[in-house]
């Protein structure tokens, strides 16, 4: 699936990948220069190069799970890519030709990615966010209706990672690591079954799906309204869901308590 807006600085592709991972191929409009975040297999990421001619210059990997990096040295075998990780998780990523910290900038092409520190799911990692594009690529922290479990990190540390995309534009396209919407949007319903914009999104998630099409992108404006783990500092939402007087963060923890025992 392509999004190409008219206006848009970047093109961006969502490769599914394996069983349910997508890789995101992301083009430079104005230089032609391509990334790709994460690499479940190479192939399929090869052959969305090749239907559009494209170049492949740099890999951006999120964190070291094998479903985001295991086609990582047959991909840069095939292309002599670039690879881009977290410094502080580079014992267990592939080869990095360039180590990454918070706040550090990656080029791709004219375009700018900010490294953001956003441990819960695993510690050391990270999203890429290009504040002039409007997009964001979050591996798994940010989900499609849901966030990432909490093999490594603590339930405070997810939600100040969640805390920093809730500081986005509205506008800015979501690109996480699964096509998880579904499942997360039923878990929603659960939750607040009268809600509309939840009703809505699950309606249109699934006529995608049905339709054999990615449910992501997504604007980070649907998620903030659908999301359940993002709405957890509002007190409606925090009373709709169970909650009582507690934290948001202490909510969060709750509901992803809840999502983990969910089916």
């Amino acid at each position: 699936m392509t999004m190409t807006d008219p206006e848009a600085l970047l093109t961006v592709v969502a490769v599914p990948c394996l069983q349910d991972n997508y890789a995101w191929l992301v083009q430079d409009r104005a230089t032609g220069a391509v990334a790709v975040v994460d690499v479940p297999e190479a192939a399929p990421i090869l052959k969305a190069l090749a239907e559009r001619g494209w170049t492949l210059g740099q890999i951006l990997l999120t964190h070291h799970h094998d479903d985001h990096i295991a086609g990582v040295a047959e991909l840069v075998a095939a292309t002599g890519a670039k690879v881009f990780g977290a410094t502080a998780d580079a014992h267990r990523l592939p080869h990095l030709d360039q180590a990454l910290r918070p706040g550090d900038a990656v080029r791709v092409g004219a375009e700018r990615a900010v490294v953001l520190d956003v441990p819960g799911h695993t510690r050391g990692h990270i999203a890429f966010h290009f504040p002039e594009a409007h997009a964001a690529f979050t591996g798994d922290s940010l989900m499609a209706a849901g966030c990432g479990r909490l093999f490594e990190g603590t339930a405070a540390e997810m939600w100040a990672s969640l805390s920093q995309f809730l500081g986005l534009p509205d506008d800015t396209l979501i690109g996480s690591g699964h096509e998880y919407a579904q499942t997360n949007l039923r878990f929603a319903l659960s939750l607040t079954p009268d809600d509309p914009a939840v009703v809505a999104r699950a309606a249109d998630v699934a006529a995608l799906r049905a339709d054999g099409l990615p449910s992501l992108p997504v604007t980070l404006g649907e998620e903030r309204a659908t999301n359940p783990f993002l709405r957890a500092a509002d007190p409606d939402y925090r009373a709709a869901a169970g909650g009582g007087r507690e934290t948001a963060a202490e909510t969060f923890a709750r509901l992803r308590l809840l999502r983990d025992g969910f089916r």
